[in-house]
C-alpha cells in the first residue's frame, strides 16, 4: 500500500472511530460527524447502492468499520455507567453535545440562502420532537414493554432510517424511542442474541431510506436542514425537562454541559485540521 493509500486507511480508521463515538454518545450526529470529516458524500453514495462497485465499497468501508468497533468497545462500559449512576450529568452532556452541533447544521442550512418557508419545516419538527419527549417525561410509552425484540428491532429500523439524516442523532432517536439505556445495557452485556436483529433492522433502515435522504437534501436542501435544526431544538428541551434529580448532581450536571459543548467543537475542529476532501478520499473508491 503506497504512502497516500496509508495515509487515507488511517485517516478513515479516525473517521470511524468518531463515527462510533456518535453511535454511543448521546446527541451527537453520525451524519454531521461525517460532513465534518469529509467523507458524507462518499457514504451516502455507498449505502444508497451497497452492491455498486462493491468490492471498492468494501476496501473503503473496512478501516470504518475498524475504527467504530474499537470506538464501541472503548466508549461502551464508561457510559453504561455514567448512565447507571449519574443520570443527570450524562444527559446534560447529551444536551451539550447537541448545542454544540446547531450551528454546523444551522450554517449548512444558510448555504443557498433562508426562505419564510423554511420557519414551517423547523416549527413542525420542533413540535413532533417536543412532543414525544414530553409523552416520555410523563411516562407515556409508544408500547407496554418498549425492552421487547420487536420494539428493540423497531427502535433499530428508525434509527437506522434517520442515520444518514444531517444533524440526526442516532442516541438522540434512541432516547425519544425510550430504549436507548435499554440498549447499552444489551451492548455492554454482549448480548449478541438480543442486538443482532436491532443491527440487522438498523442497517435495512439505513440502506432503505438513504435514496429518499440524498433526493431530499438535494432538491430540498434549505427546508431539509431548517427541519433538522427544528428537531434537535425540540429534542433538546424534550431532554432537559426529562432530566432527573438534577438538583442533586447540579455543578457535575454544568460540568458535563461544558464537556458536551467543548467535545462537539473539538469534533468539528479537528475535521477542519485533519480533513481529507472528498476528491482526495474517493480516489480509492
Amino acid at each position: 500500500m503506497h504512502t497516500k493509500g496509508i495515509k487515507n486507511f488511517v485517516y478513515r480508521m479516525l473517521c470511524g472511530f468518531l463515527l462510533g463515538t456518535t453511535i454511543i454518545a448521546p446527541g451527537v450526529s453520525s451524519s454531521i460527524m461525517a460532513v465534518i470529516m469529509g467523507i458524507y458524500n462518499d457514504l451516502i453514495e455507498i449505502v444508497s447502492a451497497p452492491f455498486k462497485n462493491l468490492k471498492k465499497n468494501i476496501i473503503y468501508v473496512i478501516p470504518l468499520g475498524i475504527g467504530a468497533v474499537i470506538s464501541v468497545l472503548t466508549l461502551i462500559q464508561a457510559f453504561n455507567w455514567l448512565f447507571k449512576y449519574y443520570p443527570a450529568p450524562a444527559y446534560m452532556l447529551f444536551i451539550g453535545l447537541m448545542i454544540g452541533s446547531l450551528p454546523t447544521v444551522f450554517k449548512e442550512a444558510l448555504v443557498d440562502g433562508f426562505k419564510k418557508r423554511y420557519i414551517i419545516g423547523l416549527l413542525v419538527a420542533f413540535a413532533i420532537a417536543l412532543t414525544v419527549g414530553m409523552l416520555g417525561k410523563y411516562g407515556v410509552s409508544f408500547t407496554e414493554n418498549t425492552s421487547s425484540l420487536w420494539y428493540f428491532s423497531l427502535s433499530g429500523t428508525i434509527a437506522g432510517m434517520s442515520s444518514m439524516v444531517p444533524g440526526m442523532s442516532i442516541s438522540m432517536i434512541l432516547m425519544l424511542l425510550g430504549v436507548y439505556r435499554d440498549m447499552l445495557d444489551a451492548t455492554a452485556a454482549f448480548d449478541i442474541l438480543r442486538m443482532a436483529p436491532v443491527v440487522i433492522c438498523f442497517a435495512i433502515g439505513m440502506i432503505l431510506f438513504s435514496n429518499i435522504t440524498k433526493r431530499v437534501f438535494k432538491r430540498y436542501h434549505g427546508f431539509g436542514y431548517f427541519m433538522v435544526i427544528g428537531f434537535m431544538s425540540g429534542s433538546i428541551i424534550g431532554v432537559f425537562l426529562s432530566i432527573p434529580n438534577i438538583e442533586s448532581h447540579i455543578v457535575i450536571s454544568v460540568l458535563t454541559l461544558l464537556s458536551g459543548l467543548f467535545v462537539s467543537f473539538f469534533f468539528q475542529w479537528l475535521g477542519k485540521r485533519l480533513n481529507v476532501s472528498d476528491k482526495t478520499v474517493s480516489t480509492q473508491n
